[in-house]
């Protein structure tokens, strides 16, 4: 098993108080440290921001729920990395080839984490690079999921500077690459296109064969 923070996790006050607020306003809803998703034996590991508001912290499973899942879902079942269709629903069929998880687990509020926040969550990404035995590629949407990427491994920010495409090789065989984050801000903008993601899975996947 790899670790995850408990349901009440209590090392972010700010955190904390916001789930709070939100488990009084939506009851219904997941409305916790939102644990990661897939196979233990993937041999790539997705790591995003944090929950979204509407998003993970409603349905409890990251990138479930809103526009950003409708992105990265859609592109890794092109790419064939998923299986099945995409509903973000409670009984969906879709099946993982990859995991996928945050650099933070709960939502933070306006969708910013602090850096206080971030490293105080990177323990739980430690441990979850630590146990997938079969890893071989991290894929860190945005700056943000590529430097907790970097500190969970314990290198340090000038080993691998961010860049939509690049691909780093790291310590041990693995490989860190990094897209701009799938978030529906990035895509009505045009800083992110699908064309742009899929060529970033496809080198991705040209790494695993």
């Amino acid at each position: 098993m790899i670790a995850q923070p408990g349901r009440d996790c209590a090392r972010c006050p700010r955190l904390a108080a916001f789930r709070g607020d939100n488990r009084a306003a939506n009851p219904s809803w997941f409305n916790a440290p939102v644990p990661s998703l897939g196979p233990f034996d993937a041999r790539l590991l997705v790591v995003g921001l944090a929950p979204g508001l509407r998003g993970a912290n409603r349905t409890g499973r990251p990138f479930h729920g809103d526009g950003a899942g409708i992105t990265l879902y859609g592109a890794l079942l092109r790419a064939g990395f998923a299986h099945g269709r995409y509903t973000a629903e409670p009984d969906e069929a879709m099946r993982l080839d990859v995991r996928v998880v945050n650099a933070v687990r709960c939502v933070p509020p306006q969708n910013k984490p602090l850096p206080p926040e971030i490293r105080a969550c990177n323990d739980f990404l430690k441990a979850e690079l630590a146990g997938l035995p079969r890893l071989r590629v991290i894929l860190a949407l945005g700056r943000i999921a590529h430097g907790a990427v970097l500190r969970a491994l314990d290198l340090r920010s000038s080993r691998a500077a961010f860049g939509h495409g690049a691909l780093h090789e790291l310590p041990g065989g693995r490989v860190l690459a990094d897209s701009y984050h799938v978030s529906r801000y990035n895509m009505n903008t045009g800083v992110l296109t699908e064309a742009m993601f899929d060529a970033v899975l496809a080198a991705v996947a040209s790494r695993l064969r």
